[in-house]
């Protein structure tokens, strides 16, 4: 007979070996899994009007104003995707960045899933300016252009840095004066608060941002990412994308309550700050190493440098990490919240070890 009260459950990886390819790679703050255990038992009402799901609407609300709307979803793509498909018509597009994450790393799915043509600007530093919208930003009334009715940001962005307050405030005003909306994909929104020392409202709700995509597995969670809907009267129907685009999760519960152990309290800030902090530790440490060149401005929890290939392709073999410009030979480091000091300490002595031998 079948013995049900045991598990065969085993560990089978190295909880000390840690890497700086992705912040996805990193477990889940013990916090997080405290209130995963405590949203546990029993039975709540499935697909969102559980106990949990209705007080999250509290916890956003506190973050970005009264009117604030929070749509669980299962991750990053989905909530760029039902976000998105919610401030556009069939004949809509979004200008973005041409590095953006949602025409770069989502495998197509806001034109697959979405229907969504997007229309890309070259960005010296991954950021959007009014003047770069304007090379997208025209064609309006003519049938055989995809309008361009959106525009989405990344806050930080793919390549690491930041947009300010006044940044973020002067797109979303030139956008509205075009008619655009504005979305904001945030999946390392956190670390961006973290960076720049203001609350979330700051640079989202207070500048006129219309819509957000909201992280959290990148700082801690163990699934899931909320579409945030800042302006109610413009961005409306998310409920039915949500279901429509399979982000509808049955128990939402278990997602709900992961943000409020994020939000209640600073965790959202101690999880990106610490990481943010451990990236300018890797900076300081490598900058002066003969043959590593820092790249781009370290302003969150990424660091892109360029070394010999060969360096790099040996140093993966200690440490997982990714190339970034498989022509250019640049590499992206990526910190998180359970990054130690003593993790930064012997990557970069691995750099100087490998760049001796080179």
């Amino acid at each position: 007979m079948t013995d049900l009260s045991r598990t065969d459950a085993v560990r089978r990886h190295d909880p000390a070996v840690r890497g700086f390819a992705s912040d996805n790679y990193a477990g889940v703050h013990p916090e997080v899994l405290a209130a995963i255990a405590l949203a546990n038992g029993g039975h709540q009402v499935a697909y969102g009007e559980d106990d949990y799901t209705a007080h999250l609407q509290d916890v956003f609300r506190r973050h970005f104003g009264d009117q604030a709307e929070a749509y669980p979803v299962f991750n990053g793509t989905g909530a760029n995707v039902v976000a998105l498909q919610a401030l556009l018509p069939r004949w809509g597009a979004v200008v973005c960045a041409e590095s953006a994450h949602i025409h770069v790393d989502e495998g197509g799915a806001p034109e697959k899933m979405g229907g969504i043509k997007l229309l890309t600007v070259p960005t010296p530093d991954g950021k959007l300016t009014p003047e770069l919208l304007d090379q997208q930003a025209w064609g309006y009334g003519d049938e055989h252009r995809a309008q361009p009715l959106a525009v989405s940001i990344t806050q930080s962005t793919e390549l690491g840095t930041l947009y300010t307050a006044d940044e973020i405030r002067a797109i979303t005003e030139h956008a509205h004066e075009l008619g655009m909306l504005v979305h904001v994909d945030g999946s390392r929104l956190a670390n961006a608060a973290a960076s720049l020392g203001q609350p979330l409202r700051a640079f989202t709700t207070d500048v006129g941002v219309d819509v957000l995509s909201f992280g959290g597995t990148k700082n801690g969670l163990l699934f899931g990412e909320v579409v945030v809907v800042l302006n109610p009267e413009r961005v409306r129907n998310i409920k039915y994308l949500r279901k429509t685009s399979m982000q509808l999760a049955s128990k939402m519960r278990f997602v709900s309550v992961q943000f409020e152990a994020l939000l209640s309290g600073d965790l959202y800030l101690r999880n990106a700050g610490h990481a943010n902090a451990m990236a300018s530790r890797l900076e300081a440490a490598v900058r002066d190493i003969d043959g590593v060149e820092i790249v781009r401005p370290v302003q969150a929890n990424a660091v892109f440098a360029i070394l010999p290939r060969e360096v790099s392709e040996r140093l993966q073999k200690r440490y997982r990490f990714y190339f970034w410009n498989e022509h250019t030979g640049e590499v992206r480091w990526m910190c998180s919240f359970d990054t130690t000091e003593a993790d930064i300490d012997a990557f970069a002595a691995a750099i100087a070890e490998e760049m001796g031998r080179a």
